[in-house]
C-alpha cells in the first residue's frame, strides 16, 4: 500500500509513523523544511518539500500510483486543491481530508460528489464534540467509543474500591457480576502500560478498565461493576470557538444547565444570538473571582475547549480546586496527553488524535468500517465486516490464529449483539470487533484478508 500524506504537522506526523512501523509505503509532503527533517528522522518515509496543492508536486510523489491521499494540513484550502487534482491525476485514489471550516463542511455533499469526488471529510472538531458528549453520557468513564452504529460500546473505567470483581480472575468474570449480562474486559491499564488479557489475568486495585458491551445493557453493567455517579446536569464551558459552539449548541435543550465562558466581547455577542438557553458570559477563565461568582463548585462538569492547551489545563485545576465535580480539557499536543490525569484533570480530548482515528480505518486492509485507538496510541480496536469470501469465514474464535496481544471483543450479527466465546463460529456478514496492540495490526490484517496460514 502506498499511502501520500499532505501536511507533516501532529496528525500527518503521528499517522506517518504509525504506517511506517506496519512497513507501508508512506511519502509526506510538506513545505517545512524542519518539519520534514523530523519525519525523516523518526520514521521510514520518503520526504518532498513542496506544497501539496501542486500538481507537479503530487506526480512526484508518485501519486498516479499510489492507494490513499491523506490532506492533513492546517489549511482547509490546501487540503481541498490536493484532493481536486489527485482526483484528475488518479481517478481511483482513496481521498481523505481533513477540512474544519463551516463555509466547507456545509457543502460536504459537493465535496464528495462528482467534482472533487473526496472519499471522506475528516471535522476533528465535531469528533472531538462527539467524545464529549459520549462522556457526559457515562460519568465516571474514562474514555467510550462506538462501533455497529452505537449499538456496542468500549468504555473505559476507574474501578472503585468496593468493586465486587477487584481481586478476581477474568475467568470467573460473569460468577461475579451475572451471568445474565454480556460483557468482555478488553484491555487493562496498569502502571500506565497496557494489557490485552487472559482469562487468568487478575483486576487489581488501580487499574483501568475497559469492557465491551451492548449498550443496552451498559447501566446495569456499570451499577453490578461498582460504578456509580450523578448525572451530569450543570455544565460550564471554557472557550466559545468552534468546538466550545459546537459542544454548546449541542447542549441547548431543558435537560441541561449550560454557562458558556468567552474572553472576547466580539465572539460572545454572536455566541448570544446563535444560543437560546445556554447563558453566555464574558471574562477569564483562569480568574477565581469570576468563577467563584458563577458557582463553579456546583458544576458537574468544567469542559476548557479553547484553541490554547496551556489555558485549558489551568482552567481544569483551578475549576477542579474550586469545587467542580470533573474536568475535561482540550489538548492540541499528543505528547502532553499522559501527563494529564496524573496532575488531576478527569477527561482529555484532543483533535487531532480524533483526526488520526478517523482516518486509520481507510488505511487499514480488509473490510474495516471503524478504527479507534486506546491508551493514546498503544492499541487499536477495530470494527471489521465479514465478507462471504472472507479466509476466517466458518471458523471458530478460537481457531483464528490472531496473534498474541489480539482479542476478539464482540460480534454483530443481525441486529443481535453477542459476546463470542470459543466455539462461536463466524459467519458472513458479521460485524467483529477487535482489539490489538499496535505492532500486531498487520498480523490482524493478514488473518483478515489471506487464506494463507500465518501463526
Amino acid at each position: 500500500m502506498r499511502v501520500i500524506i499532505i501536511g507533516a504537522g501532529e496528525v500527518g506526523f503521528h499517522i506517518s509513523q504509525r504506517l511506517a512501523v506496519e512497513n507501508k509505503e508512506v511519502v509526506v509532503i510538506d513545505t517545512s523544511d524542519e518539519a520534514l527533517r523530523k519525519v525523516a528522522e523518526t520514521s521510514d518515509v520518503q520526504a518532498i518539500q513542496g506544497s501539496g496543492s501542486s500538481p507537479k508536486v503530487l506526480e512526484d510523489a508518485g501519486i498516479k500510483e499510489a492507494d490513499i491521499l491523506l490532506a492533513v494540513t492546517d489549511s482547509d484550502e490546501i487540503n481541498l486543491i490536493a484532493c481536486f487534482f489527485a482526483n484528475m491525476l488518479n481517478e481511483k485514489i482513496t481521498k481523505l481530508a481533513r477540512v474544519r471550516g463551516e463555509m466547507y463542511t456545509n457543502y460536504k455533499h459537493l465535496l464528495t460528489g462528482e467534482g472533487a469526488n473526496i472519499t471522506k471529510i475528516i471535522n476533528p472538531d465535531e469528533e472531538v464534540v462527539n467524545s464529549v458528549l459520549r462522556l457526559m453520557s457515562v460519568p465516571g468513564a474514562v474514555e467510550i467509543n462506538e462501533f455497529a452504529g452505537g449499538k456496542i460500546r468500549l468504555i473505559g473505567i476507574n474501578l472503585p474500591e468496593e468493586s465486587p470483581i477487584l481481586g478476581s480472575q477474568l475467568i470467573h468474570l460473569r460468577t461475579k457480576i451475572g451471568e445474565d449480562l454480556g460483557i468482555v474486559i478488553a484491555a487493562i491499564v496498569r502502571d500506565d502500560q497496557l494489557i490485552i488479557p487472559s482469562g487468568l489475568d487478575v483486576i487489581k486495585k488501580g487499574d483501568v478498565v475497559y469492557f465491551v458491551c451492548d449498550i443496552r445493557d451498559q447501566e446495569e453493567i456499570l451499577e453490578r461493576l461498582g460504578v456509580s455517579s450523578e448525572p451530569v446536569r450543570e455544565v460550564m464551558i471554557i472557550g466559545g470557538g468552534n468546538i466550545g459552539f459546537k459542544l454548546a449548541k449541542a447542549l441547548d435543550n431543558k435537560y441541561y444547565h449550560t454557562r458558556l465562558l468567552e474572553n472576547r466581547q466580539e465572539r460572545c455577542e454572536y455566541l448570544s444570538e446563535h444560543l437560546d438557553r445556554p447563558i453566555v458570559l464574558m471574562g477569564d477563565s483562569t480568574d477565581q473571582e469570576i468563577l467563584r461568582e458563577e458557582n463553579i463548585h456546583d458544576m458537574d462538569m468544567v469542559i476548557a475547549v479553547t484553541g490554547d492547551e496551556e489555558t485549558n489545563i489551568l482552567s481544569c485545576l483551578l475549576a477542579k480546586s474550586l469545587g467542580a465535580k470533573s474536568t475535561v480539557t482540550r489538548v492540541n499536543n499528543l505528547g502532553y496527553m499522559p501527563l494529564i490525569q496524573p496532575i488531576g484533570i478527569d477527561y482529555v480530548v484532543c483533535p487531532r488524535l480524533s483526526a488520526v482515528n478517523s482516518l486509520l480505518h481507510f488505511i487499514r486492509r480488509g473490510r474495516i468500517m471503524s478504527s479507534v485507538s486506546i491508551k493514546g496510541e498503544a492499541a487499536e480496536a477495530l470494527e471489521t465486516v465479514i465478507l462471504e469470501d472472507s479466509p476466517i469465514v466458518g471458523k471458530m474464535v478460537k481457531d483464528l490464529n490472531f496473534p498474541r496481544g489480539c482479542l476478539v471483543l464482540c460480534f454483530q450479527r443481525g441486529d443481535d449483539v453477542l459476546i463470542p466465546r470459543g466455539d462461536t463460529r463466524v459467519e458472513p456478514n458479521d460485524r467483529l470487533i477487535i482489539i490489538s496492540t499496535r505492532q500486531n495490526i498487520p498480523k490482524v490484517e493478514k488473518v483478515l484478508t489471506t487464506k494463507v496460514e500465518f501463526f
